[in-house]
């Protein structure tokens, strides 16, 4: 049996979304974990990330001002448009 190939840093930032979200293949899951118990500073990274996503899953959303929604609605019109012509 070989050794596993450990995940870098910027491979774990990569796959961070998809390890928080458990869509992570469980060997992928695993090498990232390793790295995560060795890496300080990645796992600060995800810690934070984990505990922001959970503070903000408990608040209740806020309404988009009309202005906003309106400009918002507007660029993505025009963005489609263009995207139509190409």
């Amino acid at each position: 049996m070989g050794t596993t190939r450990q995940f870098t840093c910027k491979e774990l930032l990569q796959e961070l979304a998809d390890y928080l979200d458990g869509a992570l293949e469980p060997e992928d899951r695993t090498r990232l974990e390793a790295h995560l118990a060795k890496c300080p500073n990645c796992w600060v990274v995800c810690d934070t990330t984990k505990k922001t996503i959970e503070v903000y899953k408990g608040l209740a959303p806020y309404p988009l001002p009309e202005d906003v929604k309106s400009r918002l609605m507007m660029a993505l019109q025009k963005r489609s448009s263009r995207a139509g012509q190409g």
